[in-house]
């Protein structure tokens, strides 16, 4: 593995690649790690995803949520009365495999700086119209990551922060995250979340041991397997890593492999044939294509 990481680590260096860091956790500890800038919090962008779906597949577990719960159903309020005909077929695990049948991208990055849904963005996703019968296709949309938040809310009854605060961010020592909240005071469930390399990776290594954290149990496995497991094909294409998605994680191709995925490369790779979370930060600026080409062909696609 070292010898590995070094053959990245000197392509890097010999390409110019825009990349902060690198980072291996095996055994429940970092064992390897190569920094080219400090190791301070930054935006994860959709890596955020994954903790979200974290505190969705918790609260399945306890019973509370269920991956049939429909969408209308927990915002009948919202609901309007020109509503899109299929709207009341979108169900939570239709968000979390980003087939909700909007079909479009919606409420991403760009588009909440600009203000657009503000300010009630469950009454402007109600909305929408609905392009395609939901679970026919995948079609990668940060707003259905958001309503899935607001689904847990809305069941629970607490907010989405505060419930991975007691549950995952306090048992991992991740500490309360910076994190982008909606004009209405709900944290992102598509993004947004800031943190340090050596606390992004903890959510690897919490799915690797199928849930379980210095030994206490924090999400139950049946939720792990399920979560990490293709529940939908994503459109091919020439990316080595577009191999398909599950409940708010992307699938890898490397042996029963998949990875929490932000923008720009935030990136939490679990390998769970080698015991091994491989995790990178990269800067906005810069070519990721050219680190993940890196990063595979130097060194995930050896080990």
């Amino acid at each position: 593995m070292e010898k590995l990481l070094q053959a990245f680590i000197d392509r890097v260096d010999r390409e110019h690649l825009a990349i902060e860091g690198i980072a291996v956790m095996q055994e429940g500890r970092v064992t390897a790690e190569h920094r080219w800038t400090p190791d301070l919090p930054r935006n994860i962008y959709s890596n955020t995803k994954s903790f979200m779906s974290t505190a969705v597949g918790i609260a399945i577990s306890e019973g509370k949520l269920s991956l049939d719960d429909r969408l209308v159903d927990c915002f009948p309020e919202s609901v309007p009365a020109d509503a899109s005909p299929l709207l009341g077929e979108i169900r939570l695990r239709h968000l979390l495999t980003m087939s909700s049948g909007f079909d479009r991208s919606l409420l991403m990055g760009a588009d909440r700086r600009a203000g657009v849904g503000a300010p009630d963005y469950i009454a402007y996703m109600l909305s929408q119209p609905v392009l395609r019968q939901p679970g026919e296709r995948f079609y990668y949309s940060t707003a259905d990551s958001i309503v899935a938040g607001r689904m847990f809310e809305q069941k629970m009854g607490v907010g989405l922060a505060e419930f991975l605060w007691e549950r995952i961010f306090r048992p991992l020592d991740i500490g309360f995250p910076l994190w982008e909240f909606c004009p209405r005071g709900h944290a992102i469930g598509g993004g947004g979340m800031s943190l340090a390399l050596k606390d992004m990776i903890k959510l690897g290594w919490l799915y690797l041991d199928n849930g379980r954290w210095n030994g206490a149990q924090l999400v139950d496995p049946a939720w792990i397997k399920a979560a990490t497991s293709k529940q939908i094909d994503t459109p091919p294409d020439d990316n080595v890593w577009h191999c398909g998605y599950g409940y708010q994680f992307w699938m890898s191709p490397y042996p029963d492999a998949y990875r929490a995925d932000g923008a720009y490369g935030q990136i939490t790779t679990v390998l769970p044939k080698c015991g091994m979370v491989v995790a990178v930060q990269c800067p906005e600026t810069g070519n990721f294509s050219k680190v993940q080409a890196a990063l595979h062909e130097e060194f995930l696609s050896q080990l």
